[in-house]
């Protein structure tokens, strides 16, 4: 049954793909089939993955899996920790909340997670899912075999390892296919952070794990159309033939461990310092304009964002009493990252937010598109393809627009369907 909260979403969607549309560089070429096309193969994503008889089960199994891995990598966090990770306790604990500690509890898991996905690709599993994607992202979406793949590759590997699997094929990609590159990898999280997120808000929100995972896969196709309006592809030009071949090799079952570990430490170091700088800037900004008060309160930056993306989070398809608290997580996750946004999202006790608002929430936060994103696209592609970092430069805000978009695009899809078919 159809709410006037789904009318709000399908108007939402209708103003993203607008506001895209006037940042154009060719107004003209509006994409109408893809629009129809991407929109379509998201609402299909959807109901396959809620709505078909025996889904529900398959996403219980993905939550049990998400479970037995936060399980497995305790242990191996408590081994080399100890009671620093939650192991035995050298004295009398009055607070166990006070024992979640984020580097002990939620990074670990990256690890893991990045070592086990690059043994899946070495065995062959991950890489054929991801070439399935692929070959539907072409076929749907008329995206070339380069294209189709990376955008296949960054709902599973991350906006800097999808670019690795077509290495070969990247100085014959367009300036709008790099585009759609980046935007895609800012609209996805990889692999190894999806099960950190999913077990960050496994206690308030059910099907956690489930949610995270299609969020990742509806978010591709958001970001390709929105890619496509902005910098649209010229006529005759793109669609390089890739034979799915993969620069990303391992060795042996071994090998693939090792680096996946490896890749895995840089991703956490990297989250790590990240958070911290800009933890750290925003507390110092809020220390600047600390001596301002409106409405008897402290003005902060989170209150600024929260207000200034109240209108985004309604038109989403958020209750107008709750716009204040969704549009403050929408403007964490672009200035702190996503995983200060999911830490705050997972905080809100279960009464004080609605179940429709945490379950679209999960979905607009679940991208990589914030400010400390934009420096890390800007570095690896630039490593990668170093004769076209002018261009790379030039499009990274745009692709951050875009990236931002495209999940509040996938939350406002999920919010455009009857709240019946998610259980």
């Amino acid at each position: 049954m159809f709410t006037t909260l789904n009318l709000q979403s399908l108007g939402g969607l209708i103003a993203i793909v607008a506001a895209c549309w006037l940042m154009s560089e060719n107004r003209a070429r509006f994409p109408w089939r893809l629009t129809l096309g991407a929109i379509g193969v998201q609402a299909l994503l959807v109901l396959a993955l809620f709505a078909i008889p025996g889904s529900q089960g398959v996403l219980a199994a993905v939550t049990g899996a998400v479970d037995g891995l936060a399980i497995a990598t305790s242990e191996g966090t408590k081994f080399v920790f100890g009671f620093l990770a939650g192991g035995d306790q050298p004295y009398a604990v009055t607070n166990p909340g006070g024992l979640f500690t984020f580097a002990f509890n939620v990074l670990p898991l990256i690890l893991v997670i990045s070592a086990l996905s690059a043994l899946l690709w070495h065995w062959k599993i991950l890489k054929w899912i991801t070439l399935g994607f692929g070959f539907l992202f072409q076929k749907t979406m008329g995206l070339g075999g380069a294209s189709a793949l990376a955008v296949a590759a960054n709902i599973f590997l991350g906006m800097i390892e999808s670019p690795i699997v077509i290495r070969a094929y990247l100085d014959k990609l367009t300036r709008s296919e790099i585009f759609l590159m980046m935007v895609v990898g800012l609209a996805t999280v990889a692999g190894s952070t999806m099960v950190a997120y999913a077990s960050i808000l496994s206690a308030t929100l059910p099907n956690a794990a489930g949610h995270v995972l299609v969020a990742s896969i509806v978010s591709a196709p958001a970001g390709v159309l929105l890619a496509r309006i902005i910098i649209p592809e010229k006529p005759g030009e793109g669609g390089a033939v890739a034979d799915y071949g993969s620069a990303l090799k391992y060795d042996s079952a071994i090998d693939a461990i090792v680096k996946g570990t490896a890749d895995g430490l840089m991703v956490v170091l990297n989250i790590s310092a990240v958070l911290i700088v800009f933890v750290a800037l925003v507390a110092l900004v809020n220390i600047m304009i600390g001596g301002f008060w409106i409405f008897g309160d402290q003005v902060t930056v989170q209150r600024l964002l929260g207000w200034l993306f109240m209108p985004v989070a309604w038109l989403m398809g958020v209750d107008w009493s709750e716009a204040g608290r969704a549009g403050w997580l929408l403007g964490t996750k672009l200035t702190l990252t996503e995983f200060v946004a999911f830490i705050e999202l997972g905080k809100i006790p279960s009464g004080d937010m609605s179940e429709r608002t945490r379950m679209l929430m999960t979905y607009a936060l679940c991208g990589f598109a914030n400010i400390g994103s934009v420096g890390i696209t800007v570095t690896g592609l630039s490593v990668l393809i170093p004769e076209r970092r002018e261009e790379v430069l030039g499009m990274v805000w745009k692709a951050l627009f875009a990236g931002f978009l495209a999940t509040l695009m996938t939350a406002a899809v999920v919010g455009a369907m009857p709240a019946s078919i998610f259980g």
